[in-house]
């Protein structure tokens, strides 16, 4: 079977409650969106990678970086919503796979972006996400998101508290969930007719809706981590990531 065709979309909106103007934070001389741009661009199966904004700021440090960008809402509630507006100005066909890439990766691993799109080679896979194994230290965390998978890759459940619960002490494994998606764009477009779910915003974890409307998950395990950018403080550990790189010169300003 064949891969059908790949869009890569970043969404980034200037507001923030922790880090007002996050997308133009700079990294290495360059703003943040430039790197995840820079380095989404590095993975074979993305026939195309746009920015989703609806702050004329962000637009136009777009314009000046030629980084191509879509103007979208800015009542979107979440992510998602500004990726399938995105996908939607674009033209984006029913079949083709959608990946959902975080606006705050600057140091994303572009081999997770070809191992999360792999699975669509089979035409029955109509949602994927990440997951890399985590210490029970980590797991303990509310703040470390986890998932639950199946013997045949489906997650079974996401959640912040820690499953599989180690009744009696027995020995676990635990899988940090990372929160990069790629959808079938007819899928991504039913997630957003769906609406929120009640597990949804009892977790506050959107992808719970997929799993309360029987939508299947596939999980893909990687040895990569997330190293996302949450405030200010995260910059120096996002520009020692990229300096470490063996890639990492095209990088400097």
């Amino acid at each position: 079977m064949k891969l059908p065709p790949c869009y890569g979309i970043i969404p980034a909106r200037y507001a923030s409650s922790r880090f007002p103007g996050k997308p133009l934070a700079p990294i290495l001389g360059r703003p943040m969106l430039w790197h995840v741009h820079t380095r989404a661009r590095l993975c074979p199966e993305l026939a195309r990678v746009v920015l989703a904004t609806d702050d004329e700021r962000i637009a136009q440090a777009c314009a000046e970086l030629d980084i191509p960008a879509v103007m979208t809402s800015g009542s979107h509630e979440s992510g998602t919503d500004r990726v399938l507006e995105a996908a939607t100005i674009l033209g984006v066909p029913d079949e083709a796979v959608v990946v959902n890439i975080q606006g705050d990766e600057p140091a994303l691993e572009p081999a997770m972006l070809s191992a999360l799109v792999a699975p669509f080679v089979d035409e029955t896979v109509r949602v994927t996400t990440l997951a890399k194994e985590i210490s029970a230290e980590r797991a303990a965390s509310p703040n470390q998101v986890k998932v639950a998978i199946a013997k045949d890759g489906r997650a079974l459940y996401f959640s912040r508290a820690t499953i599989p619960f180690p009744r009696d002490n027995a020995q676990a494994t635990y899988f940090g969930h990372i929160g990069l998606y790629a959808f079938r764009m007819e899928t991504l477009r039913r997630f957003a007719e769906l609406g929120p779910s009640p597990l949804e915003c009892r977790e506050k974890l959107e992808q719970l809706r997929l799993l309360e409307a029987g939508i299947p998950i596939r999980v893909v395990l990687t040895t990569f981590d997330s190293c996302g950018v949450d405030s200010p403080e995260d910059i120096q550990r996002a520009e020692r990531i990229l300096t470490e790189k063996t890639d990492a010169s095209p990088y400097c300003a």
